[in-house]
């Protein structure tokens, strides 16, 4: 038996445009991974065909061996908490948010209502408050605590913490990982901002263009990259033989991202300069350009 969720040469086509592609990828069990890419790369799809929401064209998704599409005892293992927008979504507008939650609660066999109830009053969420009297950050908070409360072993995140202020965030960072400490679910967070959030991650998966850019423990791809800079014949010396990301050049100058070897090392001397780099600079450099 398969162990943990698996995608085989997954593709969704909406009309005649590709945005998932040949996409390969295997989620072990507790663990958190970090889904990051640049908007439009596939992430929210990607999401909705895992927790089998979404049909794919063609390939396979499989939970523990078992086919998770129109599979309801795989589907009741996975919750996937997305961002609400009570202004075009009529139906739930004129919801409570204590309706909202107990509507949710529904789909949700391990449903935890005492965890709710204390997200609510950690967030500061008036359970009585209309959702379209909620702002954006609200709605996200609440889109935390659904998903959060659902206490599935499989729980995808996408884009958590939009419109959420910092203290707020921070907040959330906490309960998560106190959460994940307790229970060893696997959880899924897809979102923008990188370097906050690259300490919960202990797996970074990179997506652009529908595909899978790399999957790795987020410490070793750290431990890995660098940024290499200095006279472009020195640096282009260096580099031979070597896999080399978002190269920049300024006059005689020259800089590269570099994912170095594991036990690898490379030292600054007087032509180049060796410097280790942030989640979000790596992130930039194999995606070439920056997180909107």
């Amino acid at each position: 038996m398969s162990n943990g969720l698996v995608c085989k040469n997954l593709y969704k086509n909406y009309k005649k445009t590709e945005v998932v592609k040949g996409l390969d990828l295997q989620l072990e069990k507790g663990k958190i991974y970090g889904l990051i890419g640049r908007n439009g790369a596939g992430k929210t799809t990607l999401l909705s065909l895992m927790a089998g929401q979404n049909p794919v064209t063609s390939g396979e998704i499989t939970l523990d061996g078992q086919k998770v599409w129109e599979n309801q005892e795989m589907m009741d293992r996975i919750c996937f908490s997305r961002e609400l927008n009570a202004t075009t979504n009529f139906s739930i507008s004129e919801l409570k948010v204590k309706e909202y939650l107990k509507m949710a609660s529904i789909y949700m066999p391990n449903w935890d209502k005492e965890f709710a109830e204390e997200l609510l009053k950690t967030f500061e969420l008036d359970a009585n408050k209309k959702l379209n009297k909620l702002s954006k950050g609200m709605l996200s908070m609440l889109t935390i605590t659904v998903a959060l409360a659902s206490k599935a072993e499989f729980t995808f995140m996408d884009e958590p913490v939009a419109g959420v202020d910092v203290v707020m965030r921070e907040q959330f960072y906490r309960i998560l990982l106190d959460e994940f400490a307790e229970s060893g679910r696997t959880f899924v967070i897809s979102t923008h901002i990188i370097e906050e959030a690259a300490d919960v991650f202990e797996e970074v998966i990179m997506l652009d263009k529908g595909k899978i850019l790399l999957k790795e423990n987020a410490v070793e791809l750290l431990d890995r990259a660098r940024h290499v800079s200095g006279v472009a014949e020195a640096v282009d010396k260096i580099m031979e033989g070597r896999e080399t990301f978002h190269s920049e050049k300024l006059g005689r100058s020259k800089g590269v991202t570099v994912l170095l070897k594991q036990g690898e090392t490379l030292e600054s001397d007087t032509e180049i300069s060796v410097q280790p780099m942030s989640l979000q600079q790596v992130f930039v450099a194999m995606c070439g350009k920056e997180v909107s």
